[in-house]
């Protein structure tokens, strides 16, 4: 198979393989301002921790190339707004907030327009590419965890489609199968935006990789029969304890697995990590339209008036992982 990309930097415009439409379709969208980086994050077109570090550099690329100025402190000021906007535009993966302030660092240290321009593609190529690195890093390290024949579980999208490449928790599960280990995976749907039945489910058929898709609420009945040797989850934010964030429903699998005594590990790289956070209850949570719950798709099956809590991420503590 050709490698999944979500992500492709032309030199002028980021191409976006829009995730909302998969599987049924793959969709490119083209991101020409920053505008539209922004759009495509709110929206989920491009979702997962890295990926959105990854996208958020490039916003503030686009963002440099639309001003009508050469005035440098002016270019600063204003790139700084733009940094805000992009940081904000999903509050709890950390990585969006760590790649902006990273282009940041390359604003506030460079003096003319012409030279900011250049050095900021440069620093989101190479965040770009330090991002499939440590993803590669991370699956090579992470497969030593897994048994020789294991049947493994994963919550939500954790591959290729998450980051810039290759994937984090799926990455591990890869590299463990790309070694020659006979494996087995259970896959949840990951309610209510579907990210392990549309995009799980869809990598892992593309690799090749046995897999069983369940519904998050059989994650109970799997894990007590005996049926699932280690959880390999990813994760968006994780606290100086060790505290982590991750897709909701996953807090719930950790409190299952460790009474059931199975492993259950975090694959995530160092730009997840916010040591500015001292525990997992600092940790902002993303609150979604409750639409996604309301409808299945553009059916409503809920009745109207009826109140609504879409939290898109729960806290899992340190003592779980």
């Amino acid at each position: 198979m050709s490698e999944i990309a979500p992500l492709q930097w032309t030199g002028k415009d980021l191409r976006i393989l829009d995730q909302t439409k998969l599987p049924q379709e793959e969709l490119v969208v083209t991101a020409d301002t920053y505008a539209d980086v922004i759009n495509a994050i709110k929206t989920m077109q491009v979702r997962g921790a890295p990926a959105l570090g990854v996208a958020g550099a490039y916003a503030m690329v686009l963002a440099c190339r639309s001003l009508d100025t050469s005035n440098i402190n002016e270019i600063q000021a204003r790139l700084q707004q733009v940094g805000e906007y992009v940081a904000n535009a999903r509050p709890t993966a950390v990585n969006l907030a760590w790649s902006v302030q990273r282009m940041m660092k390359v604003v506030l240290s460079t003096r003319t327009d012409v030279e900011l321009g250049q050095r900021l593609e440069a620093e989101a190529n190479k965040l770009y590419d330090e991002d499939v690195a440590a993803n590669r890093r991370i699956g090579l390290l992470g497969s030593d965890l897994i048994p020789e024949k294991a049947t493994v579980l994963t919550h939500c999208n954790t591959g290729a489609l998450a980051t810039a490449g290759y994937g984090t928790a799926l990455g591990v599960i890869r590299a463990a199968w790309e070694s020659g280990r006979q494996l087995n995976v259970i896959a949840t749907e990951t309610r209510p935006f579907l990210q392990g039945a549309r995009l799980t489910a869809w990598e892992l058929v593309q690799l090749g990789i046995p897999t069983d898709l369940i519904v998050d609420s059989a994650v109970g009945s799997v894990i007590s029969r005996g049926q699932v040797n280690c959880v390999v989850v990813g994760a968006d934010r994780i606290a100086a304890n060790g505290d982590t964030a991750n897709k909701i429903g996953t807090y719930n699998i950790a409190v299952i697995a460790h009474e059931n005594g199975v492993p259950f590990y975090v694959a995530a790289p160092t730009s997840t990590l916010d040591l500015t956070l001292p525990s997992g209850s600092d940790i902002p949570i993303e609150e979604r339209d409750g639409s996604e719950i309301v409808n299945w798709g553009d059916t409503r099956v809920a009745a109207e008036g009826i109140g609504v809590q879409n939290p898109a991420f729960d806290v899992t503590p340190a003592r779980y992982i």
